[in-house]
């Protein structure tokens, strides 16, 4: 990885993205914001799992809410993609944060592409049974842990240094 690294560090793109001083902290700020959009998304539909909000249905919180978290997780790729272009050491070069980031993201990714499966299956009977509404509920915590780990991870990656 690391010759990857040095490889796309002398990249004309790489580069430039590093000589525009004002790229890094608006591609930086973009990201942040975008990690709202999917905290929010998460946000609410975790309060409808744990009943703190029921004006809605389950289904219908997910059919409002996850198109914003998609959306999210789209603008954190790109914005993430062009910031490892501009600053490829920093990442690519055996960041633990960086690699432990990169791995907390496609398992939550992967929980809510499951989760998402799952209420469309199964939206009729979301709320028989205590036994399923405790695994929904444990289902939400362990996402919420994943997103809030996911977003340490993401900040100590400039803090973590690589020799």
């Amino acid at each position: 990885m690391y010759d990857f690294a040095v490889w796309l560090g002398k990249t004309s793109f790489s580069v430039k993205l590093g000589e525009a001083i004002w790229i890094i902290p608006i591609l930086q700020s973009v990201h942040i914001l975008a990690v709202a959009m999917v905290f929010s998304a998460v946000a609410m539909i975790e309060l409808r799992l744990f009943g703190l909000t029921t004006a809605y249905s389950i289904r219908q919180i997910m059919n409002r809410f996850m198109p914003f978290l998609w959306t999210g997780l789209v603008i954190l790729m790109a914005t993430g993609i062009v910031q490892i272009a501009a600053e490829p050491k920093r990442t690519l070069n055996a960041n633990p944060a960086f690699y432990l980031k990169m791995a907390m993201l496609v398992g939550a990714i992967a929980v809510m592409i499951g989760f998402q499966a799952y209420v469309r299956r199964h939206a009729a009977d979301l709320h028989d049974g205590a036994k399923r509404k405790v695994l929904l509920q444990l289902a939400a915590v362990m996402t919420l842990t994943l997103w809030v780990a996911i977003a340490f991870a993401g900040r100590w990656i400039a803090y973590v240094q690589v020799t």
